[in-house]
């Protein structure tokens, strides 16, 4: 059929099974706005308030549901406020398509009003990108740009079209969905000194990241701990790839990882890193990591291996295919001795989390006692979503997550401002209860946002962590920097209650943990957004801390101050 580029877009989109979109319309981008209204029977479109929310919402869509997020945005300033989230996308590994428009092709590179080259600007946080100036070239691709974003290891991929290009007609024929490109598989002599070195060892760690829950091999990876008598810790980006409640796993480790899984790592003679990519936030100081042990890398991007850390035996091809040979090679084996010491550093973390809150008021409100109740209250379907800082964080140690993709955070870039925007993503695309852990000062980046979630009534239950500081940056001058507060202290006049009421939703306030249970529990139950308020002291640490650069020679575990 005779199709304008405009609707070509969206007939491609539909046929790629997308079903839900998010953008902010302007003048280079009317025309798809207008096959959008056309085919609103087959797609779903939110306005957000700002194309940044656009960009973070699709990336949110993505860790949600495994289903790639697409953002639209109009040229120029829309099309760059695009950004961030396109790299926040890159940084972790999300499948997303953005689509801006752009000038027509004959006022290409004339300084035209909004004309930005944003394939130049996107080419280092993109996968791929692309700019379509023929239409004949239009839904091809689109249909390579999905292809891309899903396949290997995910990725943003940005693709910009002129406007003359989506009022042009060419003939449309609906196409296949095209298959993933098929990833290389593992050499076997590789995958056969790695099954030697597990044999070998008495203190196995599997340290699982992102590629797991990508993989989708997360019940295997338990079976795999269980027949060779491992633990599993996780990077930040592997949260939700193990169950909490599984007994074999440590929970994160690294810089504010947990304790026991921290140390457990630092103790064993084996490290199986299974599509992770050992960043520097995990790692510390990379001469004293893992000093004792053997590492084994497995991961889809031959870029990762030895990037950071050198391994002793680096897989590099097909994860799920790799992992499977090696754990279906390995010996079954026990390790008593290893894991009574296992548990000696659960009991010791135990210790130090019980010391921190009993120096404390029972009427006191912790972040660990505001996530008891929060466990306490939400089924195992609900999503976490945070922005970043000390609340992120918190939310990494004490949230407990039972179920794949329930845990949406922006780990690589660690964008404040993030939460908003991916927590409506992830909602409107696994139709699952969502909580966002934010903190007034990345609240203040992406408010604007309660727009949308009242607009569409997406039933999110905000948990503002307020301590009126930049958190995360003070507990870094509390430690380092003399205690020099230097535009930490925000001081702000804002009232919560007032905003939320602004903006149409209902605000709650919280300063006691029965408070906090009251409000946090009328607040989930209600089937549309609700602003829980929840004031904490501002001196509040993430503890235990691994200073930039240290081990875990140095861990901080208690306030010394």
């Amino acid at each position: 059929m005779l199709l304008t580029g405009a609707q070509i877009i969206v007939e491609t989109l539909i046929e790629q099974g997308v079903t839900d979109v998010f953008g902010y319309p302007g003048g280079q981008v009317l025309n798809i706005y207008d096959a959008l209204y056309e085919r609103s029977d087959r797609i779903n479109h939110i306005l957000t308030a700002h194309e940044q929310g656009a960009a973070h919402a699709a990336d949110g869509y993505f860790r949600g549901t495994g289903k790639t997020g697409v953002c639209i945005a109009t040229s120029g300033p829309g099309a760059t406020n695009l950004v961030t989230g396109i790299a926040t996308a890159m940084l972790d590994s999300v499948s997303m398509v953005a689509i801006t428009g752009n000038v027509p092709c004959d006022l290409i590179g004339k300084d035209s009003f909004q004309e930005v080259d944003i394939t130049g600007v996107t080419l280092p946080i993109t996968k791929h990108n692309y700019f379509v100036n023929k239409i004949e070239d239009l839904a091809d691709t689109i249909r390579e740009a999905f292809q891309i974003a899903r396949s290997g290891r995910p990725g943003p991929v940005l693709i910009d079209v002129p406007k003359d290009v989506q009022t042009a007609k060419y003939e449309f024929t609906s196409k296949p969905i095209l298959p993933l490109f098929e990833a290389d598989k593992a050499k076997e002599e590789d995958i056969k000194k790695a099954i030697e070195l597990i044999n070998a060892a008495k203190k196995p760690y599997i340290y699982v990241g992102g590629g797991v829950i990508g993989t989708g091999i997360y019940d295997e990876v338990v079976k795999f701990a269980e027949k060779i008598d491992a633990v599993i810790g996780s990077s930040f980006m592997g949260i939700s790839g193990i169950p909490s409640d599984c007994e074999r796993y440590l929970g994160m480790q690294g810089m504010h990882g947990h304790f026991a899984s921290s140390s457990a790592q630092n103790n064993a003679d084996l490290l199986l890193g299974i599509g992770v990519r050992f960043s520097d936030r995990a790692t510390g100081n990379k001469a004293k990591y893992c000093r004792g042990a053997k590492i084994i890398q497995i991961d889809i991007d031959f870029a990762e291996i030895n990037k950071n850390i050198n391994v002793d035996v680096g897989i590099i091809g097909d994860v799920a295919d790799a992992f499977g040979k090696i754990a279906s090679g390995v010996n079954e084996a026990k390790h008593p001795q290893w894991m009574a010491f296992v548990d000696e550093l659960k009991a010791k973390e135990k210790e130090i989390e019980e010391k921190a809150e009993s120096k404390l008021p029972e009427d006191f409100l912790t972040p660990k006692k505001a996530f008891d109740i929060i466990n306490s209250v939400v089924d195992d379907d609900t999503i976490f979503a945070t922005d970043v800082g000390q609340h992120q964080m918190w939310a990494a140690q004490y949230a407990r997550i039972n179920k794949v993709r329930k845990f949406v955070s922006s780990g690589g870039l660690g964008t404040m401002g993030f939460g908003m925007g991916a927590a409506m993503g992830a909602a409107t695309g696994s139709k699952n209860k969502t909580v966002l852990i934010t903190g007034d000062g990345s609240f203040g980046m992406n408010l604007n946002e309660l727009a949308t979630a009242v607009s569409y009534n997406i039933p999110i239950t905000i948990v503002l962590m307020n301590n009126g500081v930049l958190g995360m940056v003070r507990q870094w001058q509390t430690l380092f920097f003399g205690k020099h507060y230097s535009n930490t202290t925000l001081g702000r006049k804002t009232d919560f209650m007032k905003l939320a009421d602004a903006f149409g939703l209902k605000g709650l306030r919280a300063s006691t943990p029965d408070e906090f249970k009251a409000a946090f529990e009328e607040a989930y139950n209600t089937d549309a957004p609700v602003l829980v308020e929840c004031l904490i002291d501002k001196d509040e640490f993430v503890l235990p801390m691994l200073p930039p650069g240290g081990s875990m020679d140095d861990i901080i575990t208690e306030k010394g101050i």
